[in-house]
């Protein structure tokens, strides 16, 4: 492909100094998972790894994944929360800060919880940096998008079209025009970036939008979406730490849904359609961040 034929992407995440340490690389804390569902922050957190987090932390809220994570993703760092109640939520997003991530995640696999709950609530009061909302973190915020308004930081919205019409209290179409609007409402009500994921994944920053390009049929399986919250909240840190004016939380946003779809692109060939698991996103994603950006060769 030659370079005036290349789709139109989003700018790339800006390169690292020779001297870069792990904290410049990006600090992110993701607070997924449950009992049921521990596969959830098990791949947001390879996945933020893979898309150049320097230091990933998880919130062990079950002892599932207190024993799989050093397994399945030995790098990262456990955070102890067994016994966190719905009370304790603020202190604990309070000891969050103090850590000095840079990005948080939550959503993925949490359960529908009173705890989640209490979770969503502090973190939107209390977080400075950049704040990625998925699965049922905006379960949790019914329609009340405008709740979101009052956060201190960035945040980014990341609805299937379920999702979307939970939080929007009213259908949305499948069609181009009908996603593209769902995705503006959404950002225009919260002051947030919207995601609306799926085929031709829409992004959108008020009235800004990029349409994504790459993925394919075979990434509508459970837990691809946790795959591009961990790229996308590794990418978000890189917005307080590098320090590129064009590196903007929407420029991480509709670069991680592109090489979200990349990795995809890339699984398909060997897994196929069918065979393509979310697993196959995070085994891909160095390759499609190499296809994304040449550079990451030099």
């Amino acid at each position: 492909m030659n370079r005036a034929s290349r789709p139109r992407f989003p700018p790339a995440p800006p390169g690292l100094p020779v001297d870069a340490h792990k904290g410049l690389a990006g600090r992110v804390a993701l607070v997924c998972g449950s009992r049921t569902m521990p596969g959830a922050a098990l791949l947001a957190a390879r996945a933020a790894q893979r898309a150049g987090a320097g230091l990933v932390a998880v919130t062990a809220f079950s002892e599932n994944l207190l024993a799989a994570l050093p397994v399945a993703a030995p790098e990262a760092v456990l955070l102890e929360a067994l016994e966190l109640s719905p009370r304790a939520a603020s202190a604990f997003v309070r000891s969050l800060a103090a850590r000095g991530e840079h990005a948080l995640l939550a959503g993925p696999g949490l359960g529908r919880l009173a705890r989640t709950r209490a979770l969503v609530r502090a973190l939107l009061e209390q977080t400075r940096v950049p704040l990625v909302l998925d699965a049922d973190a905006l379960n949790e915020l019914g329609t009340d998008l405008e709740r979101v308004r009052r956060a201190r930081a960035p945040v980014v919205l990341t609805p299937h079209p379920g999702e979307a019409e939970r939080l929007l209290g009213r259908p949305v179409g499948g069609d181009a025009r009908s996603r593209r609007d769902a995705a503006i409402e959404i950002s225009l009500r919260s002051g947030a970036i919207c995601c609306l994921k799926g085929a031709r994944t829409v992004v959108a920053e008020g009235e800004r939008v990029y349409v994504n390009s790459t993925g394919n049929a075979g990434m509508a399986t459970a837990g691809a979406g946790d795959v591009l919250a961990g790229i996308l909240v590794a990418y978000l840190a890189a917005c307080s730490t590098l320090g590129d004016d064009k590196w903007t939380p929407f420029a991480a946003a509709a670069s991680a849904v592109v090489v979200h779809g990349l990795a995809g692109d890339l699984a398909r060939r060997i897994r196929g359609v069918r065979g393509l698991v979310a697993g196959d996103l995070v085994e891909f994603l160095p390759a499609a961040q190499i296809a994304r950006d040449p550079r990451e060769l030099d």
